[in-house]
């Protein structure tokens, strides 16, 4: 396969690919090393997923070509559950939720292009509004441990990255373009999208995609139906430029607008609703605009990376035939981040010395029956160092975080929070192509803003001003090898192994009235009253558990395996880490078998299965057992050689119609309607061309 290279923006090409048997590798490092790699000019997504910012140690990384399951994504659980320690439950995309070893993206820094995707909107429904087909990378922090991811990445991060002009130009190639359709059997959803790409100049890239999906209800394992009827439209505008040689500039905008008719409570897609139709017109809504510039000369002490952005998310609802619940309520963040990377060279060693600055702010609104009814806001600014420091075989990685944090005025009165948290990593090469690790960082975590739906500016809302921040550690140990030329020359297993611990102090707790619910005395804040709002819990929580893989190339065959477990307990009454979302924060042990086969230069061919073990959470409200589920994927594709660029994708999902729901869904197990099922039998098949 061909190098992709053009000019100067060839040194912003991703390494996109690895082949199919690298992209089904998903647990691990892939055995061969980055330089290793092939390119291509097709879009695929990336997988990476980082434990800590620190180069191969603590870094699990997929580099996927043509990765099939990614490749007709319509929803991130089709390619982020191939990381350990990651699950994301919803079965529509409109209530989608990311959880890293049991805590939700309140607890996680999610970004677009750098842009912070902050607050909670409705927690019957998602925070995350992006469709996969603009994707070309996710990077994967699986839990915290670096001091430059910072407050609200307690469980860790996930960065999403779109698609570059210089990531589909071919070789000398000025302007371009992809067009990809796509539908899959389930619930008739349909795909089409188009991508125009150009360098008018060695120095200037530009890129314009369009996407539409249409999708009606479709069916769980049983054929129950799934309520949603929605179209989805989604827009991509980038242009870069280098000024000089040392200077890149670019903008970005992107946009994902899904309209349509979903269930009241979209994570109850069967529960009937008392108040009204059980389906009603919603829509859910994203705009995020970018700035970027960095400037990297040749100097090693500088390499600075700068970007200011500013993303809006919204849920619109139009319930006039289900009683009073019309609302429009938005989260918007701006913010902006400044990095430097220095390479600094000593008699003892190197060191990569990172520092930054970052400063962001949130506010949500909300309108309710077409009347404000409340708003809030909260910023943040922090500073950070971490310095990378490797003599021989030894890395030793300090690092310190600073943070400024003025909280949302109705959660805890606008109060400002100082803090400083400092972290330490290390490895070893004990043997050839084998280190162990380990790291240790402390958490900090400010109050967020309140669910958007009850903002009321006071209003029945108990302000606790006695609220502390979350704080607490993350450990990690663990070890990585590689072996190489077991069976026949050039093959490679990879296995590595991990455990940690994440100790939560202060954990924060919202406490929701009305109805049935029990809420908060307005003025003490104790348990018995009418008010809402936020407590700390009167325990500590700790999560403890492993992740485990191992990873077989040879030649055009790859195998990969893995094992996944998490587990969180309070130290007072042994409960789980509550969860607003889905039926608890415990999910099962997690295996999961990847094999990938390419018996010629055009097709590949692979199968994947997921088994999750049962669970039963310990929690209050005395949960019922979760179930096991096993759950297997078939696909192929061919690219044709008489056509250049043309590619065809068939997959069997979901092969053997299990009925099951996600552990991070909505599910309880004696009340189907009242369970988040995820789509049956599903076949997909799309077809791409790129010229």
């Amino acid at each position: 396969m061909r190098e992709v290279k053009l000019s100067k923006l060839s040194s912003q090409m991703t390494v996109l690919s690895m082949g199919v048997a690298a992209v089904l590798w998903s647990q691990a490092v892939s055995a061969a090393p980055a330089e290793d790699m092939p390119s291509t000019t097709l879009q695929t997504i990336t997988v990476t997923a980082n434990s800590s910012v620190r180069d191969k140690v603590q870094t699990d990384s997929v580099y996927i070509e043509d990765y099939t399951p990614a490749q007709q994504a319509s929803h991130l659980s089709d390619f982020l559950n191939v990381v350990p320690g990651v699950t994301v439950g919803g079965t529509s995309a409109v209530n989608q939720r990311i959880r890293i070893r049991g805590l939700e993206d309140s607890n996680l820094k999610v970004t677009i292009d750098g842009a912070r995707q902050e607050g909670k909107l409705f927690y019957h429904m998602g925070d995350i509004t992006i469709d996969p087909d603009l994707l070309k990378q996710a990077d994967v922090s699986v839990g915290n441990n670096s001091v430059t991811l910072g407050n609200d990445a307690i469980g860790g991060a996930v960065a999403f990255k779109t698609v570059d002009a210089v990531d589909l130009l071919k070789p000398g190639q000025r302007i371009g373009a992809k067009v990809h359709a796509g539908y899959a059997s389930n619930n008739d959803e349909l795909l089409t999208s188009t991508t125009v790409y150009a360098a008018p100049t060695d120095n200037v890239d530009l890129l314009a995609y369009y996407g539409k999906r249409d999708s009606d209800s479709g069916e769980d394992g049983n054929g129950r139906e799934l309520f949603e009827d929605s179209k989805t439209e989604s827009i991509l505008l980038k242009a870069g430029a280098y000024i000089a040689d040392d200077h890149h500039i670019g903008a970005n905008f992107s946009q994902t607008e899904k309209k349509g008719i979903f269930p009241f409570r979209p994570d109850f897609p069967r529960l009937p609703n008392d108040k009204g139709p059980d389906v009603i017109p919603q829509q859910v809504k994203r705009d995020t605009y970018g700035i970027d510039y960095s400037f990297n000369p040749s100097n090693p002490l500088i390499d600075i990376d700068t970007n200011v952005y500013q993303t809006k998310t919204q849920i619109l609802r139009d319930s006039k035939y289900a009683g009073s619940f019309d609302f429009n309520a938005e989260v918007q963040t701006t913010g902006a981040k400044i990095q430097n990377t220095s390479d600094i060279a000593t008699n003892v060693g190197t060191h990569k010395l990172i520092s930054g600055i970052e400063h962001y702010k949130k506010e949500s609104e909300m309108e309710r029956d077409f009347v404000k009814a409340g708003s809030d806001e909260a910023t943040n600014t922090s500073v950070y160092l971490e310095d990378q420091w490797k003599n021989g075989k030894l890395t030793l990685t300090p690092g310190v975080r600073y943070d400024r944090y003025k909280s949302p005025e109705f959660i805890s009165g606008g109060k400002t929070y100082d803090n400083v948290v400092g972290a330490l990593a290390a490895s070893y090469e004990i043997a050839p192509l084998t280190q162990v690790f380990a790291s240790y960082t402390q958490l900090f975590n400010g109050p967020d803003l309140s669910q958007t739906i009850f903002n009321s500016n006071g209003d029945k809302t108990y302000v606790n001003n006695d609220l502390k921040a979350e704080e607490g550690s993350n450990a990690e140990v663990g070890i990585v090898t590689t072996l190489r030329d077991l069976t026949v020359a050039g093959d490679a297993l990879q296995l590595s192994g991990k455990y940690f611990e994440t100790d939560i102090e202060n954990y924060i707790e919202f406490v929701r009235s009305g109805g049935t619910r029990v809420g908060l005395d307005c003025v003490t804040g104790q348990l018995g009253g009418e008010c809402q709002g936020v407590i700390n819990k009167d325990e500590d929580f700790k999560i403890k558990g492993v992740e485990l893989a191992a990873d077989y190339k040879m030649n055009n065959f790859s195998m990969g395996l893995s094992y996944s477990r998490a587990r969180s307990e309070g130290e007072k009454t042994g409960y789980s880490i509550p969860s607003v979302t889905g039926s608890s924060s415990e999910s099962g042990d997690k295996y999961m078998v990847n094999l990938a086969y390419a018996p010629t230069e055009t097709t590949d061919i692979g199968w994947r299965s997921t088994y999750v073990a049962s669970v039963m959470p310990n929690t209050s409200e005395n949960e019922i057992e979760k179930p096991s589920y096993n759950v297997h994927d078939i696909f192929m594709n061919y690219s044709p050689k008489q056509v250049d660029g043309l590619k065809a994708t068939l997959g069997v999902y979901n092969l053997f119609d299990e009925a099951y729901a996600s552990h991070s869904s909505r599910l309880n197990p004696i009340d189907d309607v009242a369970t988040d099922f995820e789509k049956g039998r599903n076949i997909k098949a799309s077809l791409t061309y790129q010229f």
